[in-house]
C-alpha cells in the first residue's frame, strides 16, 4: 500500500495522512482487540507511558523489568474487564462484543503461558523417547536461536512433574549460562509446575549446600564443581543420589578432562540416571574426526536434531518462518603487513585454535584494528545494536574507547571486567532505549548471552573452531517471532593467511556423517 502511495502521491505517505488512513480503515477499538496491532501500538509507548499503562491495568511486572515484555505478554478475553479498563486508559469508546445466537459457540485458542513452538515440540517428544532408552543418553541439536534452552526446560518441568520430590541438575560451564538457565526455569516452572520447587544456584561465589532439598533443579558451574569435588564429594555424591535427570549445556564440551570426572559422577553413579546434551555444534572440533567421534560415541550416537519436512537444512526453515534472521556474511579481506613465517604456521597446524601469539600480533596492527573501526563506524548508523568479537582483551577496549572519542556509544566486556560492571553494560546494551550502541568483548559472550535487537555483528577473532565461528554469529541472528530481526548482517574479518569459515547452515549439518549408524558400521 505504501509502495502504491507513493507512486501516486508521495504526500500521502506522511505519517499524519497515514494514521488518519489507518483510522478511518481500522477502528481504535479494533487495533486494541487484535493481539498483534495492540502489540506494535505498546511499542510505540514511551517507557514512562507503558510503565503507567501496566500500573493503570493493575499487572504487576510479573519478574520483569521490560515494561513492554510485560504488555506483549497481555492476554485479553471478549468482553472482560481487561478489555474494557484497557480501552477506558486509552480514550476509546467502548462497545461490548455482541451477544451470541442462540444455540452459536465462539470458540477460540488459549494461550498457554509458556508455549513451544512446532519444531520445539516435535524436538522435545523426540529427546524424551530417546531418554527412556538403553543407557539414557541423548545430544538435542538446535541452531542457536531456536529455543534449546526453552525447549529443554520443558522436558525438565515434565520430569518434575512425574514424581515427587524429585531433583535434576544442569550443568554449564560459564555464570552466564548458569545466570540463563536459572532465570528460564523460574519462567518455566512458574507455567508449567504442579507443585512449589526451588531452584538452587551453585556457581560463583554462591554456597553449596544440600541440606533439606529434596527437590526442584540444580543449576552448577562446572568449574565450581571441579573446584569443590574433592574438599567436598558427599555433597556431589548426595545430589548424584536424588538425581535421576542431568543437563549438561554446550555438550560438545562433556569430554574435556577437566569435566569427565564429574559427569562421571553425576551420571554413571545410577543406571536409571538420565543424561541430555545441549548444543548447537554437535562437535569438538572442526577437522578431527576421532575426537567428534569419541563425542557421538559418549551419547550412544543418539541425537536428536530438527527435521522440518521440505527442507534439507532446518536453519532454511527457521529463517523462512522468522525464528532466526536472514544472515548476510560480508567479507573483509585484510593482507596487510601481517606475514606468517614457517613456525608460525606450524604452530597453527597443531593447535586446535589460532594461538595467543598469533592474536597479539594482528591485535597490534594499527591498519587493521582501522579498518575494523571504520565498518563498525557505518554500520552503526544503520543497526541498532552491534556486537563486536575482538582479536583479544586489549583489542576490545581499543576498540571501545576509540569508538566512544568519536562519539558512539560503545562499551568492551572481556573476562577482566567486574562482574557488577559486566552485568551493567550488557544490561545498558539489552535496554529498549532507541539509542544505537556497540558492545565490544572477547572470550565472553559467545554463549549465554542474548540481545535480540542485535542485528549486526563483526567477527574481528580469527578461528579454527567452527564451534566458536557458529556461536558468534548466533549472537545477531535472533528473528522477528524471537524477539529480533528480520535480517542480520555478519562481517567476518578475512586475514589471508588464516583459516575461517562460510555460513550458519554448514555449521548446522558439519558434523552429520559422524553421529550416523552407517558411519558406526
Amino acid at each position: 500500500m505504501t509502495r502504491l502511495l507513493l507512486k501516486l502521491d508521495p504526500d500521502l505517505t506522511k505519517p499524519s495522512r497515514l494514521r488518519e488512513l489507518l483510522t478511518r480503515t481500522r477502528s481504535p477499538s479494533d487495533l486494541i482487540r487484535n493481539q498483534a496491532s495492540r502489540q506494535v501500538l505498546f511499542r510505540m509507548l514511551s517507557p514512562a507511558q507503558a510503565q503507567a499503562l501496566i500500573a493503570g491495568l493493575e499487572l504487576g511486572s510479573g519478574g520483569k523489568s521490560d515494561p513492554y515484555s510485560t504488555l506483549d505478554g497481555l492476554r485479553i478475553s471478549k468482553g472482560s474487564g481487561l478489555e474494557v479498563r484497557l480501552h477506558h486508559l486509552l480514550g476509546v469508546p467502548y462497545e461490548p462484543p455482541p451477544a451470541k445466537e442462540q444455540g452459536g459457540q465462539d470458540a477460540w485458542d488459549i494461550q498457554p503461558a509458556y508455549q513451544l513452538f512446532p519444531h520445539q515440540r516435535q524436538a522435545a517428544a523426540e529427546a524424551n523417547a530417546a531418554l527412556s532408552r538403553d543407557r539414557r543418553r541423548v545430544v538435542l541439536h538446535m541452531p542457536t536461536g531456536s529455543g534449546k534452552t526453552r525447549t529443554a526446560m520443558s522436558l525438565i518441568s515434565d520430569y518434575l512433574r512425574a514424581d515427587e520430590p524429585r531433583m535434576a541438575v544442569w550443568l554449564a560451564y560459564s555464570e552466564e549460562l548458569c545466570d540463563q538457565a536459572a532465570n528460564e526455569f523460574e519462567r518455566a516452572w512458574a507455567a508449567l509446575g504442579n507443585r512449589p520447587a526451588p531452584v538452587l544456584r551453585f556457581w560463583g561465589g554462591n554456597p553449596i549446600s544440600l541440606d533439606n532439598h529434596f527437590d526442584g533443579l540444580v543449576v552448577c558451574s562446572l568449574d565450581k564443581i571441579r573446584a569443590s569435588i574433592k574438599s567436598d564429594y558427599m555433597t556431589w555424591s548426595r545430589l548424584a543420589d536424588r538425581a535421576r535427570l542431568v543437563v549438561i549445556d554446550e555438550a560438545h564440551q562433556a569430554l574435556a578432562p577437566t569435566y569427565k570426572q564429574t559427569l562421571e559422577l553425576l551420571v554413571d553413579r545410577h543406571s536409571e540416571t538420565s543424561l541430555l546434551g545441549l548444543t548447537a555444534t554437535p562437535g569438538r572440533t572442526w577437522n578431527d574426526l576421532d575426537e567428534d567421534a569419541k563425542l557421538a560415541k559418549f551419547f550412544d550416537y543418539k541425537k536428536v536434531s530438527l527435521r522440518i519436512s521440505g527442507y534439507s537444512n532446518p536453519v532454511d526453515y527457521l529463517i523462512d518462518e522468522g525464528y532466526l534472521a536472514n544472515a548476510k556474511f560480508e567479507s573483509l579481506t585484510y593482507t596487510g603487513s601481517f606475514n606468517l613465517d614457517h613456525q608460525d604456521l606450524e604452530r597453527i597446524a597443531a593447535a586446535t585454535d589460532i594461538p595467543s601469539a598469533i592474536l597479539d600480533q594482528l591485535a597490534e596492527d594499527d591498519v587493521r584494528t582501522l579498518l575494523i573501526l571504520m565498518r563498525a563506524e557505518s554500520l552503526i548508523a544503520t543497526h541498532k545494536r552491534l556486537i563486536i568479537f575482538a582479536t583479544t582483551t586489549e583489542h576490545s577496549n581499543t576498540l571501545a574507547a576509540v569508538l566512544a572519542a568519536r562519539g558512539v556509544n560503545a562499551a568492551s566486556v572481556t573476562s577482566a571486567t567486574h562482574p557488577i560492571e559486566r552485568r551493567r553494560l550488557i544490561k545498558q546494551f539489552r535496554a529498549n532505549d532507541g539509542e544505537h550502541r556497540v558492545l565490544c568483548n572477547f572470550g565472553v559472550l559467545t554463549t549465554g548471552f542474548d540481545a535480540p535487537e542485535t542485528s549486526a555483528a563483526i567477527i574481528a577473532r580469527p578461528t579454527k573452531s567452527l564451534v566458536l565461528y557458529s556461536q558468534m554469529v548466533g549472537r545477531a541472528t535472533r528473528g522477528i517471532r524471537a524477539g529480533g530481526n528480520a535480517e542480520a548482517l555478519i562481517v567476518t574479518v578475512v586475514d589471508t593467511s588464516l583459516p575461517g569459515f562460510g555460513d550458519m547452515s554448514e555449521a548446522f549439518t558439519n558434523w552429520d556423517d559422524v553421529w550416523s549408524t552407517d558411519e558406526r558400521s
